[in-house]
């Protein structure tokens, strides 16, 4: 007679072999869509108007036409409190001051007339953004692919203009501020299809539901993770090293299915851990904390500053040749200038005092950081584990790290030039670095600063998990054939 745990044993393995076997004819092909599109978006990444992109775009500043105060300029935006960010620049042929509010209410006022500026019109975008070619042209878009996700809500609706150039560049301005919000091409566009869009299955009246969009993507990678570690399962339990299999094989399966067991053992760590990784990054059960700074400690961070009480013909004294952007910071109570040309920035104190320095933005982070002391301030001068490029995202050096001795253990990355705080990471935030960032972006040290190793060894991980889905699905396909048939 057969023992209980024994027929136990015999069962599961029998309900673990159909799971797996059902599994990947319903999630194959999903397999086989992320890795593809993952290995595109080694290459192109997802359309995004970086900060050198946009500071290319805008002119110098023409100080003979400011004629507002930036005191001024706030009181006519009507913006409560201080601002979350506030800046003079050019819009088109006229300088403007941007004014943006913590609850994402953006205001743009006339550095020349001290108006607050309405809605652009198609020609205003065309002005603004194509400088009158006569190939341009603009059409009014409120969300589309590229614009689809929620930090493009405050400036939406967007005047989309078509350059009518070689690239197909066509640029969102939003009708809001005038401001150039992002450019695509025709290049980005087309590979973002069979890249970033099929990989993050962000079509558009999908990704526009942002707890939808994410409970279909949490079930799905949640699924095809456990189709993956079955699979991972069964191919250590049906492999014998010692014991071997008839004609000294040390697999039972043959033709097809002995490709998908060797290479499911060659590469199934591997194309687990990417699934699962991915399952990881829709953050389940909201384990992990964003990375970006909540409201409330930027306006802690921020104080309450006096009035700049800056004469308008003097604001040039805080800038430096070819400013493309005057912004004003408040930073522990106080405003600082930053000046923003296309080869970086220079930040000095709007009192005529000593400039920004890892002091003031120490002082100005215990006294707006609540949950716990500042407990050590670290320049970092180079890459680490916890700092580091990513992509087309190059981050910048020196950061200052700052430690909080907080209940969850949070660090503060900052700018020391212009005292933006860059990254929060408490303690989730750094688990979430191994679980995601390492295991499925392969941001590893050793790897992220050596962009040929890193896309190799993406290219070689993503080729056998792709051995792995294709005869997975051949063998998938064969089987639901024959069951459909009898």
């Amino acid at each position: 007679m057969v023992s209980l745990p024994r027929r136990l044993g015999k069962a599961g393995r029998r309900w673990l072999l159909l799971f797996h076997r059902w599994a990947g004819i319903a999630a194959g092909l999903f397999f086989a869509l992320w890795i593809g599109s993952g290995l595109v978006m080694l290459s192109v990444p997802f359309p995004a108007l970086t900060e050198a992109e946009r500071l290319s775009r805008l002119a110098p500043i023409a100080w003979d036409q400011v004629a507002v105060a930036p005191d001024a300029a706030l009181r006519a935006g009507g913006l409560a409190g201080v601002p979350a960010a506030f800046g003079l620049e050019m819009r088109g042929d006229e300088p403007v001051y941007r004014i943006a509010g913590h609850d994402g209410t953006r205001v743009t006022v006339s550095a020349r007339t001290g108006a607050r500026l309405g809605p652009l019109t198609p020609a205003d975008a065309l002005r603004v953004a194509a400088g009158g070619a006569p190939a341009a042209q603009a059409e009014q878009v409120a969300r589309d692919q590229w614009t689809v996700t929620a930090r493009y809500d405050p400036l939406r609706p967007f005047l989309k203009v078509a350059l009518g150039d070689a690239a197909g560049t066509e640029l969102y301005v939003s009708a809001v501020t005038g401001e150039i919000a992002l450019d695509t091409t025709r290049f980005e566009r087309g590979w973002n299809w069979v890249g970033s869009v099929a990989h993050w299955i962000y079509l558009t009246p999908l990704r526009a539901r942002p707890e939808l969009w994410r409970t279909i993507l949490l079930w799905l990678s949640g699924f095809a993770a456990l189709g993956a570690l079955s699979g991972g399962a069964i191919g250590i339990w049906r492999l014998r090293l010692r014991r071997r299999y008839a004609a000294g094989a040390v697999t039972p399966y043959r033709g097809l299915a002995r490709w998908h067991h060797l290479l499911g053992l060659a590469g199934g760590l591997g194309l687990s851990t990417f699934i699962v990784s991915g399952w990881i990054s829709m953050n389940p059960n909201r384990w992990f904390s964003a990375t970006s700074p909540p409201v409330a400690l930027r306006a802690a961070y921020a104080g309450i500053p006096p009035a700049l009480g800056l004469d308008p013909h003097r604001l040039r004294d805080g800038a430096v040749p070819d400013t493309r952007i005057l912004r004003f910071a408040a930073i522990g109570g106080r405003w600082w200038i930053v000046a923003e040309t296309a080869d970086g920035l220079r930040t000095v104190a709007a009192d005529g005092a000593t400039a920004l320095d890892a002091r003031s933005i120490a002082t100005a982070a215990a006294d707006g950081f609540a949950d716990g002391p500042l407990r050590s301030i670290r320049p970092l001068y180079a890459y680490d584990a916890y700092w580091y490029p990513h992509g087309a995202d190059p981050r910048p050096l020196p950061v200052l790290r700052l430690r909080f001795g907080d209940a969850a253990a949070t660090w503060l990355h900052v700018d020391p030039r212009d005292g933006t705080i860059l990254q929060r990471l408490d303690r989730s935030g750094r688990i979430n670095r191994w679980l995601f960032d390492a295991a499925h972006r392969l941001d590893l040290p050793g790897l992220t600063g050596n962009r040929p190793l890193h896309d190799t060894a993406q290219w070689v991980l993503n080729l056998l998990a792709a051995g792995i889905a294709v005869t997975g699905i051949v063998a998938g396909w064969r089987r639901l054939r024959r069951t459909l048939s009898a």
